[in-house]
Formats: structure tokens, C-alpha cells, sequence
């Protein structure tokens, strides 16, 4: 989804990160294979269910179950690039 330029985090991000236990490995993949919807004035990026499809394929079921547990996550990213935050989706996000 993004350009293949180094992942940018703000350092709000960052702690976010570390708090919620989500590795860079889960975001890459959610950037790379997830779709985005513009809320609050940023992009979301999560997996939905053909971006699932996506990676497993891409990924083999093996690599697929070794980070399952962190693609349930969202990545936010502001205009300019740099990734806001990271969050588990506990439910549907709100698009505007």
C-alpha cells in the first residue's frame, strides 16, 4: 500500500508499539497487504478478510500462524508518511 520507503514513527507510535506488544514485522505486513480507509483525517490500515487471503498466500500457512496473533492490529499514518499510532481492533472502525 505504501511507497518502499523506511516505516516512520512518531514517537507517540513508538511507545504505542512497545505498550501493545505489536511487532514491525505486523505493521509491514498490514501496510503491504491491508486496505485504508481515511478516518479523522488520517489513514487506517488493517486487514480485512481478502488481505488475510493475501498474506497467507504470500506467506505459507506456517508464516502465516507465526504472526497471527498481531494482525488484528490497525496502523494509522498521517499525509505526510510517518506512522501516529497502533492499536489491536477490539471492533468495526468508524469511517467518515
Amino acid at each position: 500500500m505504501l511507497d518502499a520507503q523506511p516505516l516512520a514513527f512518531t514517537a507517540h507510535a513508538q511507545a504505542r508499539c512497545q505498550q501493545r506488544g505489536i511487532r514491525r514485522e505486523a505493521i509491514e505486513r498490514i501496510l503491504d497487504h491491508g486496505c485504508a480507509a481515511r478516518v479523522c483525517g488520517a489513514d487506517s490500515y488493517f486487514l480485512d478478510k481478502m488481505g488475510r487471503r493475501r498474506l497467507r498466500q504470500d506467506l505459507g500457512a506456517h508464516g502465516f500462524r507465526a504472526i497471527e496473533r498481531w494482525l488484528n492490529a490497525y496502523v494509522v499514518v498521517a499525509d505526510d508518511g510517518q506512522i501516529i499510532t497502533v492499536a489491536q481492533r477490539t471492533r468495526r472502525l468508524r469511517r467518515h
